[in-house]
């Protein structure tokens, strides 16, 4: 395995365990390695064609996951803003009243 290809296998490697454990500034990190690595396979003339296949497929794998991850975790946060909102909300009114 050429060396581009086993930076791209260990960038995937971390960047599962980093989503593991929701490290997102260490995914920002990595992402850009990611694309770096994907840069420099893809100038590599001597790449078996059907080894990047795999490696990139899994690595679209792991974006995939990504993607999944942060829209669960950005509408958690959308649903505990609505609901700070609406106990700010019913606070104000209980003032009115009280």
């Amino acid at each position: 395995m050429s060396a581009v290809l086993e930076r791209i296998e260990q960038t995937r490697e971390a960047l599962l365990g980093a989503l593991a454990s929701r490290d997102w500034e260490t995914i920002t990190e990595l992402d850009l390695s990611c694309r770096v690595c994907v840069e420099d396979v893809l100038a590599e003339a001597s790449t078996n064609e059907q080894v990047l296949r795999t490696s990139l497929e899994e690595l679209l794998d792991v974006y995939r996951q990504l993607i999944d991850v942060a829209s669960g975790e950005r509408q958690t946060i959308v649903d505990e803003m609505t609901q700070i909102r609406q106990a700010k909300n019913a606070a104000k009114v209980y003032h009115l009243f009280s």
